[in-house]
């Protein structure tokens, strides 16, 4: 009988220790062994029920666990920071290591969700599912239809054409303009580009919703446990994407 194999990439991001995508950078930093033998390249096929040991430990593997932040300016999304700044990850109490399902910049607050599910991860931030975030925007002054219209087609950036966006006015005042801004992409700093690029002077940015979660009454720095249903319909949406 043929022997069940995966790659690794899949296997280690699905037993929750890093991204798919930061599987090869995690492979570099630690040795990894399955039954014994180095894993080395994050594409290596390896045998599903293989003894994973982490630095000669063996790996049990985790309770998978799902959080919705609601992220302070400040803070960096990340796991860890080399310059030693509070991370998103320091604001949650849990015993399991959990990661960022993508990155919210440290001036940016709002909707982040922290996991250690690899796989659900992966698929949530990759581009082919087309998943919707939904962010608020302040900007100062007032914005025109062409700039609007120039954001909804889709704009030129140093790293490659823009998906059109959605993009809703909520409210016109004497100083300023907000907006509901629906992206499918993420691209880094993706929203302050754009709008560096159409000469808008953003003042506060917030992501207030991603695919069927939304901030709702979580205060700033809070968090809460996503529920069965909740991570269901998240599951949901990269298969109908797919």
């Amino acid at each position: 009988m043929k022997k069940s194999t995966i790659r690794a990439d899949k296997l280690l991001s699905s037993l929750g220790l890093t991204s798919r995508r930061g599987v090869q950078t995690y492979l570099t930093n630690n040795s990894i062994t399955a039954n014994g033998k180095r894993i080395v390249e994050h594409g290596e096929r390896i045998a599903s029920n293989a003894e994973i040991k982490i630095n000669g430990t063996a790996l049990k593997k985790p309770h998978k666990v799902y959080y919705l932040l609601n992220k302070p300016k400040g803070i960096v999304s990340t796991s860890a920071d080399e310059f030693g700044r509070k991370n998103v990850v320091s604001l949650i109490k849990t015993t399991e290591r959990i990661y960022p399902v993508g990155r919210l910049d440290r001036d940016t607050h709002g909707l982040l969700i922290l996991t250690n599910d690899g796989e659900l991860t992966n698929s949530l931030i990759h581009p082919r599912y087309h998943i919707g975030k939904i962010y608020q925007l302040t900007i100062k002054g007032p914005v025109s239809p062409p700039q609007i219209k120039k954001l909804g087609e889709g704009i030129e950036l140093e790293d490659g054409l823009t998906q059109p966006a959605k993009i809703v006015v909520i409210q016109r005042r004497k100083d300023a303009t907000i907006l509901e801004m629906t992206i499918f992409e993420g691209k880094k700093r993706q929203i302050r580009r754009m709008c560096e690029a159409v000469k808008w002077p953003l003042v506060d940015l917030q992501r207030i919703r991603f695919g069927n979660l939304e901030l709702g009454t979580l205060k700033v720095g809070e968090y809460r446990e996503l529920t069965g249903r909740e991570v269901e319909k998240l599951k949901e949406l990269t298969k109908k994407q797919s």
